[in-house]
């Protein structure tokens, strides 16, 4: 470690075109001083790694976590590791300049061990709304040099969340349940992304006063709630609708009564990158299928009764 350490500093120290001083404040408040734009970015953080593709910054991402599936191309950069144990070694390897973690998914130890290799640490919150994953966009643009690029992605996302409101405005609210996890049972509650997500595509999340965040809460609660619509989260790729059978069996719901039990692709609605927005259409197609009126858009194909 002593070695790559010794490696990485003189790298530091020679990176080509370092000319002027760049200081951010990332997202917990930290001022980040760097001696120019990073050129060489390790992210620990899948939807971070997917804003630096969509602003056009990729080439400059050298290393991701096992997470980091999308789009494709991120598969194809270095692995570091998982999210809470990623490989030091392989990391500093890398030669990066600029590490971004995240104090949700990440370890405090990790931040420590970073810190002591005298990398440059930018950290991301968890953004608890859809205004916070845009900020997030442009504020990585900031730090890329990519803010003409951030703008852009930001103002194309702004304007399909317009288009969904706009659909769903003035319709019935429905009660929505949706299943972060089954076993136990975690549900998004206040101030949770999902939430807002739901109450932005036009439905009740029938758990948002429930705990801050995303809190455990019993099934029987949860059926006595009545949802209308029930929303399983698959997580990771190739992995099936969560708890289907548990749910179907309750009949005398309303949801199960009506066959309004659905499956979404959870890297949609909790990996706050900009396919956020995409979750945001598949909750509006699900909640509010009848102002979809193009078949087409009716069901998405991240989505399965």
């Amino acid at each position: 470690m002593t070695a790559l350490c010794r490696s990485l500093i003189l790298a530091l120290c020679f990176l080509p075109g370092i000319a002027q001083a760049l200081t951010v404040v990332d997202q917990t408040g930290h001022a980040v001083t760097l001696p120019a734009a990073p050129r060489r970015i390790v992210s620990l953080v899948p939807g971070v790694t997917e804003i630096l593709f969509a602003i056009g910054a990729q080439d400059a991402l050298v290393g991701v976590t096992d997470f980091c599936d999308y789009p494709p191309d991120a598969r194809r950069k270095a692995r570091v590791g998982d999210m809470l144990a990623p490989n030091l070694e392989t990391l500093v390897s890398l030669r990066p300049d600029l590490v971004v973690a995240t104090r949700s998914g990440n370890r405090e130890e990790t931040f420590d061990q970073l810190k002591r290799l005298g990398l440059p640490v930018y950290l991301v919150d968890e953004p608890p709304s859809i205004a916070d994953v845009l900020r997030l966009v442009g504020g990585l643009g900031q730090l890329t040099g990519r803010r003409d690029a951030a703008a852009a992605v930001a103002a194309g996302l702004e304007r399909r969340i317009t288009a969904v409101r706009e659909r769903v405005a003035g319709r019935p609210h429905p009660r929505v349940l949706y299943v972060l996890w089954p076993e136990p049972l975690i549900v998004p509650g206040r101030g949770s992304l999902v939430s807002e997500l739901i109450a932005s595509a036009g439905g009740e999340s029938v758990t948002a006063d429930q705990g801050q965040g995303y809190p455990r809460m019993s099934l029987e609660a949860a059926v006595g709630r009545a949802p209308e619509v029930i929303i399983l989260a698959r997580h990771g790729a190739g992995t099936g609708p969560a708890a289907r059978e548990q749910w179907q069996r309750l009949e005398s719901l309303p949801a199960i009564r009506s066959g309004r039990l659905y499956a979404a692709d959870g890297d949609l609605l909790h990996r706050y990158g900009p396919r956020v927005v995409d979750g945001l259409e598949l909750l509006a197609r699900l909640i509010h299928p009848e102002a979809f009126t193009h078949p087409e858009a009716v069901t998405h194909p991240e989505a399965v009764k």
